[in-house]
């Protein structure tokens, strides 16, 4: 039985095809092409008998003696495209023989459409423009190995258009995000991306040495601090859109290196932010998806219906029982346990209960939820809600069981965030930002800021099971 060809086998048989070109005086790796437009473009205008340039990779070739078809597809879709023996050079024809899948080719002809209704080009002449040294995923009947499809986002790319529409979607969910916040009268900043110190969000930074200064820098968790300066300095409504990094773990919903975006508008409050960020999301949808029923088959989210709010203690209650709160510890462990959370002996009530709330009832929020009035000691950024100091005016946006946005009433007391940050830095003053309380010290205005987590809005959106389907190229543990 006739083996099939190891990978080594494919490219030397592509290398073959890549010598017979030269020999033919055919350049394999050409240069540019200039298009009549792009596939879905030529389709869109086609008249036939019209002239016709086109470009893109071959995925197709069915070779028939005196005439060969084949399909180019590009970005933008796939064409049918027509070589036959009367209407090129003999030369031209020959070399056909030698195209592989995979190979980037120009053609210039004539528009037709073929007995069974498809629209084709008629190649009148082509030219080389790179050949494929390795064979496309289809060689193996389509690419659904989910760690080649992680690590090699190209091939994945090739073989499943769907993944190509999902991407594009992702794009278009950015520029819509963009377009609403401008129309608002929102700036786009830019603040650093390497500080001093990693701060405005609880997590473990990447560490780097920035070798010209002699210093230790690291990458932001959050651009949160940078962007409460620029409200000292005036602006009143600003956001960015980029990176973050958190060197934490991996996985569905986690990636090291994620975009997040924050927003802040000086005079407003958690209220003002209530209302940006459901019409937003809300408009973003509509305009980029076409409908406000998102999610997955088996976990369908409205987005029209009214948007709930719950406090943070009543959905704890809901969860772990209405006497959560007056429970021992060592009842609270056991009650915990029974809800199929294992609490540390050595966590505080606060830490249990937030366990209790992550594991429990995050998960168990489907439609978007507006979960308020959190625990001061989880939050240090935002101002204390005025008729219970224990708790802060914030909210953590969840939908489909993840948090997507937290905002705040964002705290503009300076000796009360000095106190905070020294109370979070457990006495160590060196993790104090020293620069950021002097900004606080020159009058930072009461303002509502938020941040959205990009990764896990598109998952929603677009109904993807995990944060690496939306990344191009997410973290993978090496081989």
């Amino acid at each position: 039985m006739e083996h099939a060809p190891a990978p080594n086998e494919y490219r030397e048989q592509r290398l073959a095809n890549l010598r017979a070109l030269q020999e033919k005086g055919i350049e394999p790796f050409g240069g540019a092409f200039e298009r009549t437009g792009n596939l879905a473009a030529i389709r869109a205008g086609f008249a036939a008998g019209a002239a016709a340039r086109a470009a893109g990779r071959l995925v197709a070739l069915r070779d028939m003696g005196k005439s060969v078809f084949g399909h180019l597809q590009d970005a933008s879709g796939k064409f049918q495209v027509y070589f036959k023996k009367d209407a090129l050079p003999e030369a031209a024809f020959a070399a056909v023989k030698h195209l592989d899948l995979g190979d980037h080719v120009g053609v210039e002809g004539e528009l037709f459409t073929t007995r069974t209704g498809e629209p084709t080009i008629k190649v009148t002449a082509w030219t080389m423009l790179s050949k494929a040294l390795l064979p496309l995923p289809e060689k193996w009947h389509g690419l659904h190995d989910v760690e080649i499809r992680y690590r090699q986002r190209y091939l994945d790319l090739i073989a499943n258009p769907d993944v190509c529409r999902l991407f594009e979607r992702r794009t278009a969910i950015v520029r819509e995000i963009r377009a609403f916040l401008q129309g608002r009268g929102f700036q786009e900043v830019e603040t650093p991306m390497m500080q001093p110190l990693a701060g405005g969000a609880a997590a473990r930074p990447f560490e780097t040495h920035y070798q010209a200064l002699n210093a230790t820098m690291y990458l932001r968790i959050a651009p949160e601090l940078y962007l409460k300066r620029l409200l000292v300095g005036g602006l009143d409504k600003v956001y960015e859109l980029n990176r973050n990094f958190r060197n934490e773990g991996l996985d569905r919903s986690h990636n090291p290196e994620f975009t997040m975006l924050e927003i802040y508008e000086a005079y407003g409050d958690l209220r003002t932010m209530k209302r940006l960020v459901e019409e937003m999301i809300r408009r973003v949808t509509q305009t980029v998806i076409g409908t406000l029923c998102v999610g997955t088959a088996s976990q369908p989210v409205d987005l029209e219906s009214p948007w709930r709010e719950a406090a943070y203690d009543d959905l704890v209650r809901e969860a772990a029982g209405a006497d959560w709160f007056d429970l021992a510890p060592a009842a609270a462990r056991e009650r915990a346990r029974g809800l199929g959370v294992e609490g540390d002996p050595a966590w505080s009530p606060l830490e249990l209960t937030h366990e209790v709330y992550e594991k429990v009832v995050e998960k168990s929020l489907v439609n978007p939820t507006f979960v308020t009035r959190l625990p001061a000691d989880l939050v240090p950024l935002a101002k204390r809600c005025a008729d219970d100091p224990s708790k802060v005016d914030v909210f953590e946006l969840v939908i489909a069981g993840k948090e997507i946005a937290p905002a705040y009433s964002e705290l503009n007391d300076p000796i009360e965030q000095r106190r905070r940050f020294e109370a979070q830095a457990g006495g160590e003053g060196g993790k104090v930002d020293e620069d950021f309380l002097a900004a606080m010290d020159h009058g930072m205005p009461p303002a509502g800021g938020m941040g959205i987590g990009i990764d896990r809005l598109v998952m929603i959106l677009t109904g993807s099971e995990a944060i690496r389907d939306v990344i191009f190229f997410p973290q993978m543990k090496a081989k």
